[in-house]
């Protein structure tokens, strides 16, 4: 069924919406996912804070000019199922990994970050990517060691002298 222009030019303005306040693009070929797979995955999707979009090739690229996902047009071959990552960067990453594990027909054919275009093979280096509570407990562990270290030499210098006074009343009441 044809499209209407104004439903075309409506689809381009939101999807470039989308595109200028993702963090990260992830470009999949669901052909061949069941229904009930695929609606599971929007469902997850909605939880983990990604926009899932399926979009018309020439619509998308459209859609993504003047953004930080043009690159990606080179990609734009067949159906394309677009996962936009809003809160985390590695979130559609995360979701298409799992959900490609589970699904031998669901393939990821690319994805983007800040403009610079991966390959498919990059997928787990943008998975891995910890997300934002991990990054703040990772650096506020890498900023409490050096205090607790000072803490714990600080507290071990009255420590060592109660022990060698111990030592020298023990030497003594044996003498």
């Amino acid at each position: 069924m044809a499209i209407r222009l104004e439903d075309k030019k409506a689809i381009v303005a939101e999807v470039n919406e989308t595109a200028t306040s993702a963090l990260s693009l992830v470009i999949a070929d669901a052909r061949g996912v069941t229904v009930d797979a695929m609606t599971a995955l929007r469902s997850q999707a909605r939880e983990n804070g990604v926009t899932l979009r399926v979009v018309r090739n020439t619509l998308a690229k459209r859609a993504l000019e003047g953004t930080d996902y043009e690159c990606v047009n080179s990609t734009l071959v067949g159906p394309s199922l677009f996962g936009f990552s809003m809160e985390d960067p590695g979130a559609a990453a995360r979701l298409f990994k799992d959900f490609a594990k589970e699904n031998s027909k669901f393939e990821v054919k690319a994805l983007a970050v800040s403009g610079q275009l991966l390959g498919a093979d990059q997928l787990d280096v943008l998975a891995k990517l910890p997300t934002r509570d991990q990054a703040l407990s990772m650096l506020m562990s890498v900023m409490k060691a050096p205090v607790t270290k000072l803490a714990q030499t600080m507290n071990e210098v009255p420590g060592k002298l109660v022990r060698t006074l111990a030592a020298v009343k023990d030497q003594k009441e044996a003498a």
